[in-house]
């Protein structure tokens, strides 16, 4: 825990407090869903000390974001590409006022890859049995020894869902390259037209 808290900050916007940590430096990954669509976004260190960042990019689809602070100076953290079997023990690592915060869970589901609701493709669908403060939403899960492989976030009912490292890895890139996932999707456009008569 105490190797992973240096990698872990907190994440301020209008909407809420969340956790997110060091992917590279100066590169933040943390959760699309307690992230402000817009306005002031800052990151907390473990000292307290506040700086502004950017978003590179966000992918709702898989609920990573990516931001941006060059002036971070923490180490980036070291993400296993592990899936752990049910009933595995995990903690969960986040930031509220500048300190680390830890909560210890159980792994309840371990399944395939999955879509999310929002066309995202997780690699691996886990879910953990633990008690997540809101503020933690975004922070890394560490298995019992002390890998992280993955990152916590509200799913549906307030279930904690991890997003794997083996997604983060795929997506965060892209999200620093163009800033987006791009996706097809299907559409129905309505006009109203004339006919005989004038009704439209």
């Amino acid at each position: 825990v105490a190797a992973h808290a240096t990698s872990i900050v907190g994440v301020t916007s209008d909407q809420a407090r969340i956790s997110g940590f060091v992917w590279k430096a100066g590169l933040v990954v943390t959760s699309d869903e307690g992230l402000a669509d817009e306005g002031r976004v800052e990151i907390e260190r473990p000292n307290k000390s506040a700086l502004p960042a950017e978003i590179v990019g966000r992918d709702p689809g898989t609920a990573i974001v990516l931001l941006k602070c060059e002036q971070l100076g923490l180490p980036a953290a070291t993400l296993a590409d592990e899936v752990p079997s049910p009933g595995a023990l995990a903690l969960l690592v986040g930031s509220e006022d500048g300190a680390a915060t830890a909560a210890l869970g159980v792994v309840s589901k371990s399944a395939g890859a999955w879509q999310s609701l929002r066309g995202g493709q997780i690699d691996a669908r886990l879910e953990l049995d633990a008690i997540m403060r809101r503020s933690a939403e975004g922070g890394l899960v560490v298995n019992a020894s002390g890998r992280a492989f993955g990152m916590a976030v509200f799913g549906p009912r307030r279930r904690i869902v991890i997003i794997p490292s083996t997604t983060i890895a795929r997506v965060a890139p892209k999200l620093e390259t163009t800033g987006r996932i791009p996706r097809g999707y299907l559409g129905l456009g309505l006009q109203a037209v004339s006919v005989d008569g004038g009704k439209t």
